[in-house]
C-alpha cells in the first residue's frame, strides 16, 4: 500500500510539473491608429481544435450607477454570468443576439439574475429602462483569453505550448487574426499595430 501511494503521488507531481513547466506566456500591446486600446478581447485557438471543459468559476456583469460593469466582459463557453443590481433602481437587462437571446424583465435593488453561456459569440446588453447603458459579452471556445487594459496591455498566462490562431475583438475595430507559435516555458511578446476599419 505504502509503495502503491508512492508511485501514485510522483505520477501525479509528474503531470502538474509537465503542465506547469510545458507552457508560455503571452503578451503585448495593442494600438489601434496609433492610440492604445482598451477592451479589445485577445484569446488564442489551438491550430488543432480542442474542446476544453467549461470552467467551475463564474463571471459577473454588475449594474452600479446606471453602468454595466465592466462594459467588456470576455468569458468562456460555458461559464455561468451573474448580473447583481447593485444599484438603488430598478433594472431590466435583455440581450437580442442569436448567441444567447434573453430578457430578465425588471427586477429590484438587491437583486439578481444569472444566464449560462451556451454559444460562442457576442451578447451585446441592454436596458429597457436606461437606454444609455450598454455591455458587451465576448463568449469564446478557449480559457486562453485576456483583455487589453487602458494602456492597451495584455496578459495571458500557462498557455500549452502549441500553434495557435490569435483572435481579437471590439466593439468598433476589427483587427486581422494571426497565428502565432507558443513555446514550451518563458513569454513571447505580440506587440499589434493595427489601422481602424
Amino acid at each position: 500500500m505504502k509503495l502503491f501511494t508512492t508511485v501514485f503521488f510522483i505520477s501525479c507531481l509528474f503531470v502538474f510539473s509537465y503542465s506547469t513547466v510545458f507552457a508560455g506566456n503571452l503578451k503585448g500591446a495593442i494600438k489601434v491608429d496609433g492610440e492604445k486600446t482598451a477592451d479589445i478581447v485577445v484569446y488564442l485557438l489551438p491550430v488543432n481544435k480542442t474542446e476544453f471543459a467549461a470552467p467551475e468559476k463564474t463571471a459577473v456583469m454588475d449594474q452600479i450607477n446606471l453602468n454595466f460593469e465592466p462594459h467588456v466582459l470576455p468569458v468562456q463557453l460555458g461559464t455561468k454570468v451573474i448580473f447583481p443590481n447593485s444599484d438603488k433602481i430598478r433594472h431590466s437587462v435583455f440581450s437580442n443576439s442569436k448567441t444567447g437571446k434573453f430578457d430578465f424583465g425588471t427586477y429590484s435593488p438587491g437583486s439578481e439574475k444569472s444566464i449560462v453561456c451556451e454559444k460562442p459569440g457576442v451578447l451585446p446588453l441592454l436596458c429597457y429602462i436606461h437606454h444609455d447603458m450598454s455591455a458587451y459579452i465576448v463568449v469564446v471556445e478557449t480559457p486562453y483569453f485576456a483583455k487589453s487594459d487602458d494602456d492597451g496591455e495584455y496578459v495571458i498566462k500557462d498557455i500549452p505550448a502549441g500553434k495557435y490562431k490569435m483572435v481579437f475583438w471590439h466593439e468598433e475595430y476589427i483587427i486581422k487574426q494571426e497565428e502565432i507559435s507558443v513555446p514550451e516555458k518563458g513569454t513571447i511578446v505580440r506587440n499589434i499595430n493595427s489601422t481602424g476599419v
